[in-house]
């Protein structure tokens, strides 16, 4: 079953992080998925640029409208996203566990599906 992890965070915190505090959060998530790297169980992971980069389509009666920003009434926002391939929900519990470990961000796990398989091109690089 395929399931994504989806990363909530206070915005500004994250990025009040200096660059090495960035790094050890990433470096020490990333020795977590090595584990599932080797098994074949790790998807994309996924870091979303920032809300003020964000733009939002609603309707309202007859009109489109495409709103700058995100236009979410939270105090943490939807970050970024892992996708792993897990037996069941003990095992991605058990990975994201492991992931958010002395970190104070909330994970949101769903199961998912495929229903649209894309045609980006194994190439494209995320985050250049």
């Amino acid at each position: 079953m395929l399931y994504a992890i989806l990363c909530y965070h206070d915005e500004d915190v994250v990025n009040s992080w200096s660059k090495e505090e960035d790094d050890a959060v990433l470096a020490k998530r990333r020795r977590i998925q090595k584990e599932f790297v080797e098994k074949g169980k790790m998807g994309p992971a996924i870091r979303l640029m920032p809300t003020s980069a964000a733009t939002t389509l609603r309707t309202s009666g007859d009109e489109q409208l495409v709103l700058d920003g995100p236009f979410a009434e939270t105090k943490e926002q939807l970050l970024g996203l892992y996708i792993v391939d897990c037996a069941n929900l003990d095992e991605v519990v058990d990975f994201a566990n492991r992931l958010k470990e002395g970190e104070t961000c909330t994970f949101e796990i769903r199961p998912m599906q495929i229903f649209e398989k894309g045609v980006l091109p194994e190439e494209v690089k995320v985050g250049t």
